[in-house]
């Protein structure tokens, strides 16, 4: 270093991706903020107001997660810096065709834009690989702008409606991936 020189910004930290309980403390927090987000971005696109408490507590009790609970499924949580930041859901859709779903994507805001989300699609990829899966598919809502950008951009592209109503009232985008390489 040269004088009068300023000292080299030090290397963002990486991102930890592990598997967490649904239950767990950090995995409950991350899947309200996660339902608050969403309804909140619904409610004001179709009722201009944002969602109440009320509503974010029975959206958490409808959603259990329990499709997230390992043979059928798994959470990934993305940390920084031993912090909870983000997480991703991968369960069987179709084990017979070899299909996973990627489910409840979520990154808090103070950690958008420093590759969580690209680490967890990267993790959930290869752990679906690691199952044997050999496509990924998922839903999501046309508002939901910036997430069907960052799945375009990671190779997803867009599927016939792969479920029912029934599975997601709130779907009108299907998007799907191909896994060349996994362990059938």
């Amino acid at each position: 270093m040269t004088a009068g020189s300023a000292p080299l910004p030090a290397p963002p930290a990486s991102w930890t991706i592990a598997p967490a309980p649904v239950r767990s403390p950090e995995a409950v927090a991350l899947m309200r903020e996660y339902m608050t987000e969403v309804a909140d971005r619904w409610f004001l696109l179709h009722e201009g107001r944002t969602t109440t408490p009320d509503e974010v507590e029975g959206y958490v009790a409808e959603e259990p997660h329990d499709d997230l609970v390992p043979p059928r499924g798994v959470l990934l949580v993305a940390r920084r810096e031993g912090q909870p930041m983000g997480c991703l859901g991968l369960r069987w859709f179709d084990r017979e065709r070899g299909t996973a779903e990627l489910k409840r994507m979520y990154v808090r805001p103070a950690a958008r834009g420093l590759g969580a989300a690209p680490a967890l699609l990267a993790a959930a990829e290869a752990t679906a690989r690691e199952w044997g899966a050999a496509r990924l598919v998922l839903d999501t809502r046309k508002d939901l702008v910036e997430a069907r950008a960052l799945y375009a951009r990671h190779g997803f592209v867009p599927v016939p409606r792969y479920n029912t109503v029934e599975d997601n009232p709130y779907a009108e985008v299907w998007m799907g991936k191909e896994l060349p390489g996994a362990v059938r």
